[in-house]
């Protein structure tokens, strides 16, 4: 009995969808051209089912490529429209086309030179005749055997969202990169999964002198690597010592003369360090933690190997390592 009822719903609602795609038509291609065309945003309202759609809808588009917002028609009332402007397009989501809270801002959008699209069950609706273009999204019946619950008409308008999302998405040449790089806390709970040998820098990259160099010579490797620190080592590369440019700063405020004395004098000791099996999560971790921003990557006999820095982790603007 359940599994029946279950697939009966599955097949109403399938069926919502299924139609409306055979009444896709200049209505839909007039949307799209309104979009493309905007040189601001997609402003998407609705209120109750349709509004809680509208937000998935908002975020589908912000996430494919079109810069969209969901404005809350009665918080709109109360002033939120202050956030629409005249180059916005408006998406006004509404089953009947006659929901009041919705249709009360038409005249302010026709103002303000706002573009309108209904998605709407009823293209004989108010909003359907405001509007500029109409997505057709009715259903022939409800999933809900009452017929009051939204349920086939909120897939079809879901179902409506993301067929324009795509269209959008493919007419901008959005590509797979362009998605990630809206989708940074994704790459980034990856990314801190990975062993630290997989993102620290090693060899001829690592800032690492001597003890017994000079503080301009340290400069110097600071400079060069642009690490914002430099790794003391000894003669056989165990680490013994930190500079960073706080470091320096600091030096050259109390002891103006320092350039020629010995980094090991003014290197700060025991600096924080990590080992190459570590986690990159840890790694961030020990960063939070400390206020730092390098860790040196050691072995077991805290011989140098490799430095790590915050933006081999987060990636200076964009990420370097996308997993």
């Amino acid at each position: 009995m359940t599994i029946s009822l279950a697939k009966e719903v599955l097949k109403i609602e399938a069926e919502g969808i299924l139609a409306m795609r055979e009444r896709l038509a200049d209505g839909f291609k007039q949307a799209v051209s309104l979009i493309m065309a905007c040189p601001s945003r997609v402003i998407i309202t609705g209120i109750g089912k349709s509004g809680l759609i509208g937000q998935k809808i908002a975020a589908t588009l912000n996430s494919t490529g079109t810069s969209s917002f969901f404005l809350h028609p009665v918080e709109a009332m109360h002033g939120d429209l202050g956030i629409v402007d005249a180059g916005d397009v408006i998406l006004a989501i509404s089953n009947s086309g006659e929901t009041t809270e919705v249709n009360m801002l038409l005249p302010t959008f026709k103002k303000r030179g706002n573009q309108v699209i209904a998605m709407t069950g009823n293209i004989h609706s108010s909003l359907a005749q405001a509007a500029q273009a109409v997505l057709d999204v009715g259903v022939a019946r409800e999933a809900c055997p009452l017929g009051l619950a939204p349920t086939a008409s909120t897939t079809a308008t879901l179902a409506m969202g993301d067929a324009l999302a795509v269209a959008l998405l493919q007419l901008k040449d959005f590509k797979a990169s362009d998605f990630r790089k809206n989708h940074p806390g994704g790459s980034l709970g990856e990314r801190l999964k990975t062993n630290v040998a997989r993102v620290m820098i090693t060899g001829g990259q690592v800032p690492a002198i001597a003890g017994t160099a000079s503080l301009r010579a340290a400069i110097n490797v600071l400079n060069d690597k642009n690490m914002g620190a430099v790794l003391i080592v000894s003669p056989t590369r165990q680490i013994i010592g930190i500079l960073t440019d706080g470091d320096i700063r600091r030096i050259m405020v109390k002891s103006p003369g320092v350039f020629e004395m010995p980094v090991e004098e003014v290197m700060t000791t025991s600096p924080k360090t990590i080992t190459a099996d570590s986690l990159a999560a840890d790694a961030l971790s020990i960063m939070q933690r400390h206020e730092v921003t390098v860790l040196p990557v050691v072995d077991e006999q805290r011989t140098l190997i490799g430095i790590l820095h915050l933006h081999d982790l987060l990636g200076k603007g964009e990420f370097r390592l996308l997993i």
